[in-house]
């Protein structure tokens, strides 16, 4: 694999900052701050174009709350990206929530479908329903949030989250089929 030097490098990186090493951390952040960057892209990318947080704000959020992370136990680079991805879709569910409570039930924050979930899914879906939606999914099955989370979210192709979850792409395929159709019932109620 292209990138086997990179990976091995943050997966002992997050395995030493796992075991107290503080200075871990200072030489983490630069080597996963463009990856982390994209995946505040893919999520910015469903965002109404008026929000006022940008990627790299998100990215800093998403640090700040990574950084006040005790007693993880960092697997590898997949945990902490998948890690990094939930916590990026939290601030911004929060930031919905808080616009949603200054404008006492005023407007709601869309995010734009990807037009592959289906003809008939409306154009925007309320971030908050689809964050209580997902979370109820992930009770029912967590591999299929997850992917949600990555392909949806993290903006990744299907290989890319493949990979990510050391699964087959044809298991990929059908948990994001499966996933796309529960979600889009769910929030057509």
């Amino acid at each position: 694999m292209p990138n086997d030097p990179v990976r091995a490098e943050v997966t002992g990186l997050l395995q030493a900052w796992s075991s107290g090493r503080a200075e871990a951390l200072d030489k983490l952040i630069p080597v996963v701050h463009q990856e982390l960057k994209q995946i505040a892209a893919g999520y910015m990318r469903r965002e109404r174009p008026e929000h006022t947080l940008q990627a790299t704000g998100l990215v800093n959020e998403a640090y700040l709350r990574l950084v006040e992370q005790h007693n993880v136990s960092w697997h590898d680079r997949r945990h902490f990206y998948g890690i990094a991805a939930q916590c990026m879709r939290r601030i911004l569910v929060d930031y919905a929530r808080q616009r949603k409570t200054e404008k006492r039930g005023g407007d709601q924050t869309f995010v734009a479908i990807d037009e592959s979930i289906d003809a008939s899914t409306p154009r925007g879906v309320d971030l908050i329903a689809l964050d209580d939606a997902l979370a109820t999914l992930a009770e029912l099955d967590p591999r299929q949030a997850q992917v949600v989370e990555l392909r949806y979210f993290g903006g990744l192709s299907i290989a890319e989250a493949a990979e990510q979850l050391d699964i087959s792409v044809a298991t990929v395929k059908r948990d994001w089929e499966s996933a796309r159709v529960w979600l889009t019932c769910q929030l057509a109620r």
